[in-house]
């Protein structure tokens, strides 16, 4: 690579932040589900959203040069297949996830670098749902439906849950995770585990998938107790968002509620020992810092996992990678462990 063109790529990853920004505007004006039935001009796109014309041409323009909708030569703007995952009842839909990452998490990249010299601040024991803002709580679970939808099929392709009797999902927001399992193994039966403002949207979330009657529904904080007699303990994306000393309050909840035999399953991202510049390394760098600046957790190795896990009597079975971001981690009862709580 020259200077130029070493230029032009360090140029892009400082600007970059426009493209969060466009994605989010047109996620909240709804553009992909007004473009959903056929192209529009901007001049109708203006109509449909209050905004002004020559504005929202730009925005549209911008949406094309991202390849999210295609610029017609009569000034008409048509969804592409990307952009069309913006729109609300996409399969899936990140239409949530762009408005949680551009409205509610942006003004936190702004504190990078006083979280780097002080470190994460002090957090409320909210669960990781924002627990006080409403609003904010329903975009969060919404934007976790969209992402768990492209990790579920991969969950289900790389681990048997064929044996499994109960499943207890802790922290499983709308049970979007849950009820993949559920739909494909009928004689499974799942506990979904997470705050109320999470519960209260689970019902129709998983009668809309057709496994509502073999699902029980439980609300609570994981910092309190876990419902006890599961087979299998599934944690998605939990873990991440909280320090070691406060996932090891989860875990130890979980060690106890788990009978002789359960299993414990995490799905994270796992960071690697070494970063050797790959393209794929930069979702869970990503990921990495936002918890830094958001909730105050961390991304970890798989000798972090280890550690973490046997601090709560737990022993780490297998890592089973599941497609680009995820892993799943399999950890069981530590038989060497003394009973009682870990200290």
């Amino acid at each position: 690579m020259n200077a130029t063109e070493a230029s032009s790529t360090l140029i892009e990853m400082i600007s970059a932040s426009w493209m969060s920004q466009v994605v989010c505007v047109a996620a909240e004006l709804q553009i992909a589900d007004l473009l959903a039935g056929g192209a529009k001009s901007a001049e109708d796109l203006a109509r449909d959203t209050q905004c002004r014309p020559e504005p929202l041409r730009r925005l549209m323009r911008a949406l094309a040069s991202l390849g999210l909708c295609a610029e017609g030569g009569d000034g008409s703007f048509a969804l592409t297949e990307t952009g069309a995952l913006l729109q609300t009842d996409a399969t899936p839909s990140l239409r949530a996830w762009a408005i949680w990452w551009g409205r509610y998490r942006w003004p936190m990249w702004g504190e990078l670098r006083e979280r780097i010299r002080t470190g994460p601040r002090e957090r409320q024991l909210t669960g990781g749902r924002d627990g006080d803002d409403p609003a904010a709580a329903t975009v969060f679970n919404l934007a976790m439906v969209g992402l768990t939808r492209l990790a579920a099929a991969q969950v289900l392709r790389v681990y048997d849950f064929t044996t499994v009797g109960r499943l207890v999902d802790v922290g499983g927001g709308h049970g979007e995770l849950l009820a993949v399992l559920l739909a494909a193994q009928p004689r499974l039966q799942g506990t979904l585990f997470d705050l109320p403002s999470a519960i209260a949207g689970a019902g129709a979330h998983l009668a809309s998938a057709g496994v509502a009657e073999r699902c029980e529904l439980i609300a609570g904080s994981f910092f309190d107790s876990v419902p006890r007699g599961g087979d299998v303990y599934l944690l998605k994306s939990i873990l991440h968002s909280w320090s070691d000393e406060r996932s090891r309050v989860i875990l130890d909840n979980c060690r106890t509620a788990m009978p002789s035999g359960a299993r414990l399953l995490l799905v994270e991202r796992v960071m690697p020992d070494r970063m050797s510049g790959r393209a794929d390394e930069r979702s869970v760098a990503r990921s990495d810092l936002h918890m830094l600046v958001g909730s105050g957790g961390r991304e970890r190795t798989q000798t972090d996992f280890r550690t973490l896990l046997a601090a709560s009597r737990f022993e780490a079975t297998r890592f089973i990678p599941a497609g680009p971001d995820f892993w799943v981690i399999e950890a069981v009862a530590d038989p060497r462990a003394l009973s009682g709580p870990s200290g």
